[in-house]
């Protein structure tokens, strides 16, 4: 327990020491600043009766507007938004951890310590984890405290939205580790994940995709890949879909949800595995 400890504090150091905690910390109080700064609502009774966006007054007509559903609208938008944003994020500030760790000099530091070389790689991970996922508690909270504080309303189900994007990341980082430690190359982890992340995207649509093909072994091949890669365009419309009560989309009604998390999870303990047994084989 020490030990890992003490891998997450200096992967925390380490985040410090190359400004991407500062970084991280300025993106997201950016996103939330510009949210506090551009959306002005004058509530009367419980009910929307003016708004303003970026100091200019949308037309809300004569009727006034229900604030809870506004409110679980905005939720939901911004959890898809946040999705992304907080994936791109959690990417960018936690791709070097693995390149990083086999520069030559660092990784002789720590291999002459007395601590396994899956214990290393696995701390790098949790510590990676650890500061992601603060920062989507930390985007997640402060966005839901402006929403109560400027409407007095607040779902439960917008702040838990954010253990789906949670798990989206750590399915995304154990690729990114996978990938550094065969390439140990933070580029190359950076632009391999958010391929993986589109792609898969993409794939969410197999079946159309598979209807338009020709070729037997095309339509195999799609199909193929799609249970093979996570499935980031799914999770995306089932964190909508959760934290609006299933009031915005019809079509996650034909998402599998079992098979969905499952082979998402199965992803990631693959390529977290893989690169463990990599990295301890791995000639330095």
């Amino acid at each position: 327990m020490r030990v890992l400890v003490a891998n997450v504090e200096e992967v925390f150091r380490e985040a410090v020491a190359r400004w991407t905690l500062v970084a991280y910390a300025a993106l997201s109080s950016l996103f939330i600043g510009l949210f506090a700064i551009a959306v002005n609502l004058d509530i009367v009774d419980g009910a929307l009766a003016g708004a303003k966006l970026f100091g200019k007054d949308l037309q809300m007509g004569r009727q006034s507007v229900d604030l809870n559903k506004l409110v679980l609208g905005f939720e939901s938008g911004f959890s898809g938004f946040l999705y992304v944003v907080a994936t791109f994020l959690a990417v960018f500030a936690t791709a070097h951890l693995v390149p990083r760790l086999q520069e030559k000099g660092t990784i002789d530091l720590y291999l002459s310590r007395p601590v396994g070389r899956v214990k290393l790689l696995l701390s790098r991970y949790a510590g990676g984890l650890l500061l992601a996922g603060l920062n989507v508690a930390y985007l997640i909270g402060t966005m839901g405290l402006l929403v109560w504080w400027k409407t007095g309303v607040v779902h439960p189900r917008f702040f838990l939205g954010g253990a789906i994007i949670f798990f989206t990341i750590a399915t995304l980082m154990a690729f990114a580790f996978l990938v550094g430690v065969v390439t140990s190359s933070t580029a190359v982890s950076i632009m391999a994940t958010f391929a993986v992340f589109f792609l898969a995207a993409i794939l969410s649509g197999h079946r159309q995709i598979e209807a338009a093909l020709t070729a037997e072994w095309a339509a195999s091949l799609v199909r193929s890949l799609y249970w093979a890669l996570p499935k980031t365009g799914q999770l995306a419309q089932v964190t909508v879909d959760f934290v609006s009560y299933g009031q915005l989309s019809r079509h996650t009604l034909e998402i599998d949800r079992l098979a969905v998390f499952g082979s998402t999870g199965l992803d990631g303990l693959g390529s977290l595995a893989l690169s463990a047994l990599l990295f301890r084989r791995k000639d330095f």
